[in-house]
């Protein structure tokens, strides 16, 4: 089985250290009322400021690194996510979150390979 990491965690579990970089972005929340007037002038009501979504990629699991892998997302609405501060990344933050956007390919039912593992998880 791969390397675990600490530097993500699922409910204090760690990770198995994904195969590709990890992607982050940041996106201001509007409420229903954003949007233009009828002179063409926009009008913004933010309601939250840089939701954090993490983007992580696997290009091969095995059977038994999937199973971990699954096991640490547990069957409610948001968990706790730990990951690197936004500013310092030396610093560790704890975000509750939610996984989005779960994929998965078998690669070969014979050997048990699995490829294109990846999800996002997104802070609430």
């Amino acid at each position: 089985m791969r390397e675990k990491t600490t530097i993500f965690q699922i409910n204090g579990k760690p990770m198995l250290v994904p195969d590709a970089q990890v992607e982050v972005s940041y996106e201001d929340l509007d409420s229903g009322q954003t949007g233009r007037d009828e002179s063409g002038v926009m009008h913004r009501y933010p309601v939250r400021y840089k939701v954090p979504c993490w983007s992580f990629t696997y290009e091969h699991l095995t059977e038994q690194e999937k199973q971990y892998m699954e096991g640490l997302f547990p069957d409610a609405a948001t968990f706790s996510f730990t990951h690197p501060d936004r500013i310092n990344a030396e610093k560790q933050q704890v975000t509750a979150a939610y996984r989005s956007k779960y994929s998965i390919s078998w690669k070969n039912a014979r050997t048990g390979l699995w490829s294109n593992y990846g999800f996002q998880i997104i802070g609430v």
